[in-house]
């Protein structure tokens, strides 16, 4: 991108951050408005991002989907857009979105005016994920970014490293009930293709919240193999879970649900995990790190890899990030946004 128009046209002269979140005042839009607005442009379905209430909603197919399932009385004017489809707003505002990483249809908002790019990047990754598009990186003078994991402790390790752990736990324990938490968009299916691929080949059973997404990446081209609707199964059916994969909502580790299952393990699956004192936190037995998010290494790459002039952080570890970014010259600015949730993978 042009760095004289980086400086020129300042993308702060037109972008705001107000009380329903970040407003592109020229295409009258809101970015992942945490209150209904009259337009929103929506980077992914996670619930601090994808709300329900406005007027109009522009975003990728799969997003579009999963906030139907989500919130079926909403009934917005939905306007769909492909990955690097563009859209023209209000005063010659040019959109389209890029390939993120984070989940189904998760995308970054690529906004043109003036000869300015702005990259809002929504929540992202680096890692492989099976089913999902990769993160694309996109040169911009502008980029938005978020720090959940935004300190140096935090380093995500392969997902092939983390599954082998379940497997091998399998193994050794065959008369146990592993029950993974997970969160019901993108962590759940992740973690079921990643086993797929790791050989693991019993049904998984699946927490009847986590059915209705699962069926939804299915409807976009995602095989899971075999899988049963767990909270279905009872009394003496249960015994069938022995030395299988249950896959259930973080909340249910410690319920009167999991406690039912025979000899049940709890395992969780988060960023987080590698913090040991939320593992305990969530009662488990066996802590997986799989994040949905972007460490710290990746965070820094993913700026500089940009060639953004100036950057913009969401919501997170902030100061942290800001800090590092400015010691390697690149003007950062923390913009704190409210409604956002550290556990929103």
């Amino acid at each position: 991108m042009n760095k004289v128009n980086a400086i020129t046209n300042n993308a702060e002269n037109w972008m705001q951050v107000r009380r329903q979140g970040l407003y592109c005042v020229p295409a009258e839009a809101y970015i992942d408005p945490h209150e209904p607005v009259e337009r929103a442009i929506i980077t992914h379905g996670h619930a601090d991002h994808a709300r329900p209430g406005h007027g109009e909603v522009l975003a990728t197919p799969q997003t579009q989907a999963i906030m139907k399932v989500r919130y079926p009385e909403d009934n917005p004017v939905r306007i769909s857009l492909e990955y690097h489809q563009s859209h023209g707003l209000k005063n010659n505002i040019n959109l389209w979105f890029a390939p993120a990483g984070h989940v189904l249809g998760s995308a970054q908002a690529v906004v043109e005016f003036d000869n300015h790019r702005l990259v809002v990047s929504g929540d992202y990754k680096r890692h492989d994920d099976p089913t999902c598009k990769p993160f694309e990186v996109v040169k911009c003078d502008t980029f938005v970014t978020e720090a959940t994991f935004a300190l140096p402790v935090f380093s995500h390790p392969k997902l092939e490293h983390e599954m082998s752990k379940v497997l091998r736990s399998l193994d050794a324990f065959p008369e146990r009930a592993h029950l993974i938490g997970v969160y019901g968009l993108g962590k759940c299916q992740r973690v079921m293709k990643s086993l797929r691929n790791a050989g693991y080949q019993d049904p998984f059973y699946l927490h009847g919240a986590l059915v209705g997404l699962t069926k939804l990446y299915e409807e976009f081209g995602q095989d899971f193999g075999q899988w049963i609707a767990a909270t279905e199964l009872k009394g003496k059916a249960r015994e069938e879970m022995r030395g299988r994969i249950v896959l259930a909502p973080p909340s249910t580790l410690a319920d009167r649900w999991s406690r039912s299952l025979p000899d049940m393990l709890p395992i969780m699956a988060s960023g987080w995990m590698q913090i040991r004192a939320r593992a305990r936190q969530r009662r488990a037995e066996m802590a997986l790190i799989v994040s949905d998010h972007a460490d710290w290494n990746d965070l820094i790459r993913t700026v500089e890899e940009t060639e953004a002039s100036a950057v913009w952080i969401t919501h997170g570890r902030t100061d942290a990030l800001e800090y590092e970014l400015r010691k390697r010259g690149i003007h950062a600015k923390a913009l704190d946004l409210i409604g956002r949730e550290e556990d929103s993978e």
